[in-house]
């Protein structure tokens, strides 16, 4: 698939759980996508961008053979597959981990309880490779589809798969043990990219518009009214990512703060701003930051 527009390609998964989230963060970074539904390629209205529409197993292999220049995946597929590419930027959607579930009447003490064990997967390299790491000796038993049903079907005795909450793990019976791999979604860019100047400023100009939304989501926009007497207490106990703005208001003695602040931050400082005399305090969302 040859590059014909000028346009940088973007390879995204078509149908899974990390397409919603990868098409949220591209929107965010104010690209307009139309729908594609059954399309393999759909171009951005509004900047030189294609998106290709991939099965999640092939997105690597098409990043590192060049036929799209970057890919949203996980970072357990790029593993498996073991593809030569770039990770330029982890999203922090589609977070999960790859781990060794056993039966619920089954204990492991030591990574040594696995030798001899049969081990069913559907990431036979990264188990293989972690296995071989620990010098442990077990069979990579392969199976492509489900496998939480293998220890029940006598085909292994425990498994390798992706965990989010467990509840698959729970109604076959198993527990989750050994962690082998924690894998979130990844930015990923083929090798030579910045050998492309027109192409290279493209992936530079969107990396930018990425980092600014996420940026954005762990922080938020803070807003409070505090007297004079006041001010330096207040000052104190705010979190900012820059020192925050302090503005004088029409009522004497009164002024208004305003300040970024990391996400999590506000819930522990609430009630310690409001003892100090801030009021009207307000949390707002923020679309974007450019650092």
């Amino acid at each position: 698939m040859k590059k014909e527009n000028g346009n940088i390609k973007l390879a995204i998964q078509k149908d899974g759980r990390l397409t919603e989230n990868s098409l949220q963060l591209l929107k965010n970074c104010n690209l307009d996508i139309e729908k594609f539904n059954d399309k393999l390629v759909v171009s951005v209205r509004n900047y030189k961008l294609d998106l290709l529409f991939l099965r999640d197993d092939d997105i690597p292999e098409y990043v590192q053979d060049g036929v799209a220049e970057l890919g949203i995946v996980g970072e357990d597929v790029i593993k498996e597959t073991k593809a030569n590419v770039k990770i330029v930027k982890k999203l922090g959607f589609g977070k999960c981990n790859l781990r060794i579930a056993i039966p619920e009447n089954v204990d492991i003490k030591n990574l040594s309880d696995l030798n001899n064990k049969r081990i069913a997967t559907s990431y036979p390299n990264i188990l293989s490779d972690y296995l071989h790491n620990n010098k442990i000796e077990a069979k990579v038993v392969h199976i492509s589809g489900s496998v939480e049903a293998a220890p029940s079907l006598g085909i292994a005795d425990y498994i390798c798969d992706l965990v989010s909450t467990g509840n698959t793990l729970k109604l076959n019976k198993l527990k989750a043990s050994i962690n082998v791999l924690e894998s979130e979604a990844v930015l990923i860019k083929t090798k030579g990219l910045d050998k492309k100047i027109e192409t290279y400023n493209i992936f530079l100009n969107l990396l930018s518009r990425i980092e600014s939304v996420l940026n954005a989501k762990k922080s938020k926009y803070l807003m409070m009214n505090v007297e004079k007497e006041s001010l330096n207490q207040v000052l104190g106990i705010i979190p900012s990512l820059k020192s925050p703005t302090v503005l004088p208001l029409a009522e004497e003695n009164l002024f208004a703060i305003h300040a970024v602040i990391p996400s999590e931050k506000f819930w522990e400082i609430v009630d310690e701003l409001k003892s100090a005399g801030a009021s009207g305090i307000l949390l707002l969302p923020i679309e974007n930051i450019v650092l």
